[in-house]
């Protein structure tokens, strides 16, 4: 009796850790799916800044260019079109960001990095670990009791 007992148990609890496992598995999955859609919209959000920049931007270097290059004339003074040199270069970095390949380099090069350059991603002292955590909460728990 007590054997048919036990094997029952034995299955109902091996039901209950495989139920449990998926549940844990299923929640994690939440979790990533979740992360990954904040990250995306963090991302949306930047790459909508950015083209909102190029506007204003945009807008700013057209009419400095124009008044440089009028001011460059009327005073037979080239010095004048020099701002517009930086001033391109800013332009051209916000249209890359807002419209061109940039991010997709940038992803390219920290593809690259994560394979190649493995030791400059690593942390001051290494990995937090739970005993590191737990140390600091002690020494800082002092802190506080002590005082």
């Amino acid at each position: 009796m007590g054997f048919v007992f036990s094997k029952s148990m034995n299955e109902n609890m091996k039901i209950q850790q495989e139920f449990m496992l998926m549940n844990a598995r299923l929640q994690l999955e939440r979790q990533l799916v979740m992360q990954n859609d904040m990250r995306e919209r963090q991302m949306a959000m930047q790459i909508a800044w950015s083209r909102e920049v190029l506007k204003y931007f945009g807008t700013f270097f057209s009419i400095t260019t124009v008044f440089l290059t009028a001011g460059a004339m009327k005073r037979k003074k080239p010095a004048f079109l020099f701002p517009i040199v930086p001033l391109s270069f800013i332009l051209t970095y916000q249209y890359d960001l807002g419209y061109g390949t940039l991010l997709q380099r940038m992803k390219d090069e920290a593809e690259d990095i994560l394979e190649t350059e493995k030791n400059k991603l690593q942390l001051p002292k290494g990995m937090i670990t739970f005993e590191s955590l737990e140390k600091a909460r002690r020494e800082q728990s002092k802190f506080f009791t002590d005082k």
